[in-house]
């Protein structure tokens, strides 16, 4: 059962119509996903979307190292970020194999934007992080790298390089699935990605229709 797994941790931007959304985004795009997991600490009531309750307190992006709990699915699973919007057909995310987005930034590292694998897969991530996450959450944690920003998906990429695991890139896999939002142009998709301070919210023209319908 293909599961597209979000995660929404309370006090932020995000909140219950960015989960129904993208919800509806997948539903529409990428009806190979029959199972949509939302992790999140709120109240949240979302038709076709299961709340799951975090466990951990851990603040901002770091909530989504929940993501990689075991027994949580079974079969092909994605973890997919909040402000991702569907414009076209992306069933190609729910096949089976361990993959992620390539770094806009950082080539031959990986985002956890886009992250996939299998059932109890990576439960190992969960479990380095949990123990440690003070530790896991100090810049600098995972030696030198090129990052900017010390984050969820530096522990991930940091982590599986030390289990020799080095997923394939959508971008590769997949040519034109992804696409980056650009306010420039009208035309984007069929999985658009905001990179930065650019978010659904804020879009113009086609991309913020889509995420609106």
């Amino acid at each position: 059962m293909p599961t597209l797994i979000t995660v929404l941790k309370g006090g932020g931007r995000y909140d219950a119509p960015w989960v129904e959304r993208l919800a509806r985004g997948v539903r529409r795009h990428a009806p190979a996903f029959t199972r949509i997991l939302c992790l999140t600490d709120l109240l949240l009531t979302v038709p076709g979307v299961e709340r799951v309750l975090l466990r951990h307190d851990w603040p901002a992006w770091w909530a989504k190292m929940e993501a990689f709990r075991p027994g949580l699915t079974d079969g092909t699973t994605l973890l997919c970020d909040l402000d991702t919007v569907f414009t076209g057909p992306a069933d190609a995310l729910a096949e089976p194999g361990l993959a992620a987005m390539e770094d806009y930034f950082h080539k031959g590292r990986l985002s956890s934007a886009l992250l996939r694998w299998d059932g109890d897969a990576l439960a190992g991530l969960y479990a380095h992080f949990a123990a440690e996450p003070e530790r896991w959450m100090t810049p600098g944690a995972c030696g030198p790298v090129p990052n900017a920003v010390h984050g969820d998906q530096v522990v991930i990429d940091h982590l599986l390089r030390r289990e020799g695991l080095r997923p394939r890139f959508f971008q590769e896999i997949a040519p034109g699935l992804l696409d980056f939002y650009d306010p420039r142009r009208d035309a984007h998709g069929p999985v658009v990605i905001f990179i930065g301070e650019s978010k659904p919210d804020t879009a113009r023209g086609s991309v913020h229709a889509a995420w609106m319908s």
